[in-house]
């Protein structure tokens, strides 16, 4: 969660640079001064104090040459060994404001990229081998940096022979899948096309290298010092600023996604509620981005791409498609069509519809929430627990004997609508506890003693739901006033960022601003229970198994990541409801879920996520390399069908007083008739339904509630 207004604490830093100790080296220029200001300011507030030691030396040094040459691809171990004098060393030379690591790497780098342009340039030209029975690694975490050049010059060609094979392979199985035979090309003429694309690929992107300037090298030096602390730390030159403001951070307007540099990759850092790509529910966060094509045109590679030229590729006008190619968590690569519009924003408003099986269960309320947006975001000056509120109370004149709120791949938003939302369904209370570095803990707390609503609760998660949605699932699940349904745990970030504009911080020196901004996490949040949300996330009471279920996602993945930390619960209750047969409930849905053909076969595919995630190498061999290739195939068309086909008996109404809202233009009812037709066919909602079932049932304070909504229809 990052918050912007940040007037206190930019108040206090007012005398910043005269109140603390005299720094031990004076900036003497623009690039020491950032580096002072940098380390100073996260020094002063972030949430962990770490000191400038060996360790820090040891983790920036690792980083920074992950993030140089990533895929080692480049640099020799000859030239490693330049370098490695100055892993212990770069603490000490931050602390005199020095560049001297920095400086090395620069023409170490220029000169292994040129050396390894030159490989490509002779290699590219000579005829390739695909009977060769080796293997190429491709996880750079399992490769030693090659000993030598021509150790070097054998990797490239052992990479240029794969790309090659795999971009022929695909044009072949392309081909094939057509049924025009006549303007079908010959393998040959194939593997011609497909060294021409791998040529003009890498000729772009050493292109691209070449352009790199040494102000986009410190960009990244400097983000390596920043997520020492923590991955959400981070350095933003003046320009990244701006565009990470440009609508609520939107770097790519036209498909509404935020993108951020990953070494020599883009990779999404979230998808923008609402926006073309989040209605294609096929881009996710983390997703990293490979090609760029215009539909009907030839794709361009953007390995090593800045980001800011990616932006003018995806960029575009309203009504026409872009096709990103993009490598997921399980390594599989896909490719999705997104046609780019503007970003409406009453699509990320809460949504409610009315769910029944007949036989089954019946009248359950369905409150849909893509994010916790505050009124100052929103064009009716609404807030997102205002608006929940509404559909509630929509949902009670309509005798609804249960209400589901799903959050799943919901990442956060407004603190304070969060807390008023989670006070709807208890007395007064605390929601949430937030604690900075060296201040005690700040409880937030409801003070509306109402109850909005008393009935069944079930709330959905799953592995994308984050901060505000941790907060309010960790709270319902401490009170004991709701099932938290979803995936093995929401995604774990349990901490704040502030941003710090720098030329606030330093005063004077004039001729060497604007210095840029550092977001910096100053605080972290605590479950009631004393219970961190940070990295373990909150683990929902039934698990229900989706395709990460053995692929380990969330905060977890980050280098550097905050731990899971505790404080002192703070006193709760609640006399709402009082939930007494959860373990029951669990039972049930475990027996369900182990005779589901649906969830076994989710199961299944969960396991194949993760052998292809965990295959690293390929054949070099073409024979092999296209079994491999039909093998997968074959594997993945048993899940086709997989979540395609409606829920047998599952009806799902609009409410009456929406209709007018709905039916108001084509485009309103477009999206609601899409809305409905993705939530017919959600395994995962019909699962909640039986667990809301079972709720109903077992639950004596609900038992006596039904008698009272069956007396009163």
């Amino acid at each position: 969660m990052v918050l912007r207004s940040s007037v206190v604490l930019v108040a206090l830093f007012g005398l910043f640079f005269y109140n603390m100790n005299e720094p031990k080296a004076v900036a003497k220029d623009k690039e020491a001064l950032i580096l002072q200001g940098l380390i100073q300011a996260i020094e002063y507030v972030h949430f962990t104090k770490k000191p400038l030691d060996d360790n820090f030396s040891k983790v920036v040094y690792k980083t920074y040459l992950e993030r140089l040459d990533g895929q080692k691809r480049f640099l020799t171990q000859k030239d490693i060994d330049q370098l490695k004098d100055y892993e212990l060393q770069i603490d000490n030379q931050v602390n005199a404001l020095t560049f001297e690591f920095f400086n090395k790497s620069l023409p170490l780098m220029d000169n292994a990229v040129l050396k390894s342009e030159k490989y490509f340039k002779e290699i590219i030209d000579q005829p390739f081998n695909f009977n060769k029975g080796e293997s190429i690694e491709y996880d750079p975490d399992k490769l030693d940096y090659v000993k030598n050049d021509d150790a070097l010059k054998d990797q490239w060609k052992n990479i240029l022979s794969y790309e090659i094979m795999a971009n022929w392979v695909e044009k072949m199985e392309s081909q094939a899948e057509k049924a025009n035979k006549e303007g079908n090309k010959t393998d040959e003429e194939l593997k011609a096309d497909a060294i021409k694309e791998i040529n003009k690929r890498y000729t772009d992107w050493f292109g691209r290298l070449a352009k790199l300037k040494r102000s986009d090298r410190l960009e990244a030096y400097f983000g390596c010092i920043s997520n020492y602390y923590d991955p959400h730390t981070d350095y933003f030159s003046p320009k990244e600023k701006q565009d990470f403001d440009i609508n609520m951070g939107g770097k790519l307007e036209g498909i509404g996604a935020r993108l951020q540099t990953d070494g020599d990759f883009t990779k999404v850092s979230s998808v923008v509620v609402g926006g073309p790509a989040w209605k294609t529910k096929k881009l996710q966060d983390d997703d990293v981005i490979l090609k760029v094509a215009q539909k009907g045109q030839d794709p361009v590679d953007i390995t090593g791409m800045r980001v800011d030229d990616v932006v003018q590729l995806v960029r575009g006008k309203k009504g026409t498609v872009v096709i990103l190619t993009v490598r997921k968590k399980d390594n599989s690569v896909v490719d999705i069509e997104i046609e780019r519009d503007e970003v409406q924003l009453e699509d990320s408003k809460a949504k409610s519809v009315v769910l029944n099986m007949p036989g089954s269960i019946q009248n359950i309320g369905y409150i849909n929430l893509p994010k916790f947006y505050s009124s100052f975001e929103t064009d009716g000056g609404n807030s997102c627990a205002v608006d929940v509120a509404e559909e509630i109370r929509k949902l009670k004149d309509l005798n609804v004997n249960g209400i589901i709120l799903d959050l799943r791949n919901n990442s956060g938003g407004s603190l304070s609508d969060v807390v008023d939302m989670s006070g709807l369904f208890i007395e007064e209370g605390p929601i949430v506890q937030v604690k900075g570095r060296e201040t005690k803990p700040n409880v937030y707390t409801d003070k509306d003693k109402s109850v909005q609503y008393d009935g069944p609760l079930v709330i959905m998660v799953n592995q994308f739901s984050a901060s505000a949605s941790e907060i309010i699932a960790a709270a319902m699940q401490d009170y004991n006033r709701a099932i938290i349904v979803g995936s093995t745990s929401t995604f774990g970030k349990g901490t704040v960022q502030r941003f710090y504009d720098l030329d606030q911080l330093v005063s004077g020196m004039t001729e060497f601003k604007p210095l840029g901004n550092v977001k910096m996490t100053t605080q972290k949040f605590y479950r009631i229970n004393g219970g961190s949300t940070q990295l373990r996330g909150v683990v929902p009471d039934i698990i229900l198994p989706d395709i990460y279920h053995y692929i380990e996602t969330g905060e977890k993945e980050y280098d550097n990541a905050l731990e899971w930390t505790e404080i002192a619960p703070v006193p709760f209750k609640q006399n709402v409801v009082k939930l007494e047969n959860k373990q029951k409930l669990i039972e049930n849905s475990k027996s369900r879920i182990e005779q589901s053909k649906d969830f076994n076969l989710v199961l299944d595919y969960a396991k194949l996520a993760k052998a292809n995630r965990d295959q690293t190498k390929y054949p070099l061999k073409l024979n092999d390399y296209r079994a491999m290739v039909d093998k997968k195939n074959e594997e993945s068309k048993k899940y086709d069908k997989l979540a395609k086909n409606d829920i047998i008996g599952l009806d799902i109404t609009n409410l009456e007083v929406d209709l007018a809202k709905i039916n108001i233009d084509e485009s309103n009812k477009a999206k609601n008739d899409e809305f409905i037709k993705d939530l017919k066919k959600d395994i995962y909602l019909e699962e909640t339904l039986f667990i809301m079932r079972d709720m109903i049932n077992l639950e004596k304070s609900f038992v006596i509630q039904q008698k009272k909504i069956a007396a009163a229809n």
